[in-house]
């Protein structure tokens, strides 16, 4: 006695691939959206450090009761931190200025992985520049507006006041680039999510 089975033919199984969650021609358009996006912030980071440079490295103030031989200036290369600020803050302003047309090619190719990981990891390594040498800068403006009394710093923005605030104004320049460089990493982070 035999027993014979019927098996179905294969033929009739579907073997094409899942869909998308999303049609090929509106992810584009999203991935071209946001990399429109990281043009656009990458144009702010840039005025931001550059402002922040300009603010620096121009900050500079006499007072108008010197002397014939004491003079009493205070001069951002006056101070190490500041002038570590100035070069980083033109480093960072340089690497955006050449960022930009990598970000151009992910506008144009949304598509393109490699432009888009090669910009998230050196946004990262400019950004911790960034940081660095504006918090450096934020630490030596604190002392210059408050003082300290157990070191004897005295503080001196009571009378370098164009000075002060033109350093202050450099350290918040640079943290407003320092923001939108942390934005444009975290949208790349995203747009990789999107893309897995």
């Amino acid at each position: 006695m035999s027993t014979t089975v019927d098996v179905p033919e294969t033929s009739s199984i579907d073997t094409r691939e899942k869909a998308p969650l999303l049609p090929a021609p509106r992810q584009a358009g999203w991935r071209r959206g946001m990399a429109i996006m990281d043009f656009i912030l990458r144009l702010g980071a840039l005025a931001a450090a550059i402002g922040a440079a300009a603010a620096m490295g121009t900050s500079d103030q006499t007072l108008p009761f010197s002397t014939q031989f004491f003079r009493f200036e205070a001069s951002y290369d006056d101070f190490p931190t500041f002038q570590f600020f100035v070069i980083a803050m033109a480093i960072v302003a340089g690497y955006l200025v050449l960022s930009l047309p990598l970000s151009v090619v992910t506008i144009v190719r949304p598509q393109a992985v490699g432009a888009r990981l090669l910009l998230v990891i050196l946004d990262t390594v400019f950004m911790s520049l960034a940081v660095t040498s504006g918090a450096a800068a934020a630490a030596i403006v604190y002392l210059a507006h408050n003082g300290n009394q157990r070191s004897n710093w005295l503080a001196v923005c009571s009378q370098f006041t164009d000075f002060c605030q033109a350093t202050s104004g450099a350290v918040v320049s640079s943290l407003i680039a320092v923001l939108l460089l942390d934005f444009l990493i975290i949208m790349s982070a995203f747009t990789f999510s999107r893309n897995r």
